[in-house]
């Protein structure tokens, strides 16, 4: 804690606009939006590593959240302030720190799979803000930060050689997504079976229920999605630049239409927790199947124009 009233002591409103700003780059629609930069558009490759990549660390930091159960450093420590706008974002536990393990899995595994020196460096650089933004917020510790800054680089670098370099090799993609829905079923199974104690907070339980029913649906789907595409979509990432922004951008717009206009309903009908499964599953089936089916309009869209022109 003395390091985080380090920070409170020199909070100026310049510095919280910024790191609240700068927060940004670990939140999930950020890295929706960027996964599906790569998945679409870039290198399918890199947009697999990079789902494997958040889920997988993500499933590891739920886990422990709700294993440690250490409450958020205001809840310590009632004297001690937080940035208010952060507040909101930070739902759960406190250890250890989702927000970095986002930003270290999105902006590691650019930087991991990257060839360029600038893109690695800024990668790195990003995910390091991140984890001192989370710190000046008042809305995670040092620990927090560092443990998931440890768990992100352990799986980045694990699953740049299963997944990345092993793209091509089915059987290590099979055995990545095995791995992965065994880990979602498990932590799913602990959260709701387990019997904790009784001065558990219930916000923070809900809240590890909800994440652990939107990690199985993820897992789930990815286990889904590639197996479908290897042998039946077989989708191209390929178009012209401006196919490429009009693919773009009405794809994330149906991906977040049903992140969050489907929200309400699903959570009515099935309760919310499921609700939330049954959305992020959909999520998966937009982003994954139903969407890149239209991937060879867009590509011939941009065809069609350039042998126009040539005629």
């Amino acid at each position: 804690m003395d390091f985080l009233r380090f920070l409170e002591s020199i909070r100026t409103p310049v510095g919280d606009a910024l790191m609240s700003f700068i927060t940004l780059f670990g939140e999930e629609t950020l890295f929706i939006v960027l996964a599906l930069v790569f998945f679409w558009c870039v290198d399918k490759k890199r947009g697999y590593y990079l789902l494997f990549t958040c889920f997988t660390g993500t499933i590891c930091i739920q886990f422990l959240k709700m294993t440690f159960r250490i409450p958020r450093p205001w809840v310590k420590d009632p004297n001690f302030t937080i940035v208010e706008s952060a507040r909101e974002a930070a739902t759960g536990y406190s250890f250890p720190s989702g927000h970095t393990q986002c930003a270290a899995g999105l902006w590691g595994g650019i930087a991991r799979s990257a060839k360029k020196r600038a893109v690695q460096i800024g990668g790195v650089v990003l995910l390091l803000l991140v984890g001192l933004s989370r710190m000046y917020l008042g809305v995670h510790t040092p620990l927090d930060v560092l443990v998931s800054l440890g768990i992100a680089a352990v799986v980045i670098f694990g699953l740049y050689w299963v997944v990345y370099l092993g793209f091509d090799k089915p059987k290590r993609i099979y055995i990545a997504s095995g791995v992965l829905l065994l880990a979602a079923i498990a932590n799913l199974l602990f959260v709701t079976l387990y019997r904790f104690p009784a001065d558990v907070d219930p916000a923070n339980l809900a809240s590890g229920q909800k994440s652990a029913w939107q990690m199985l649906a993820l897992a789930i789907g990815l286990c889904i999605i590639y197996p479908l595409d290897r042998h039946w979509l077989k989708f191209e990432t390929k178009a012209v630049w401006w196919a490429q922004i009009l693919k773009l951008a009405i794809g994330v717009g149906l991906v977040l239409a049903v992140r969050m206009g489907l929200k309400a309903p699903l959570n009515a009908l099935f309760g919310v927790n499921l609700g939330a499964g049954v959305r992020y599953f959909l999520i998966v089936v937009v982003a994954g199947i139903l969407w890149p089916l239209t991937f060879q309009f867009w590509s011939k869209l941009g065809q069609k124009k350039v042998q126009n022109e040539k005629e």
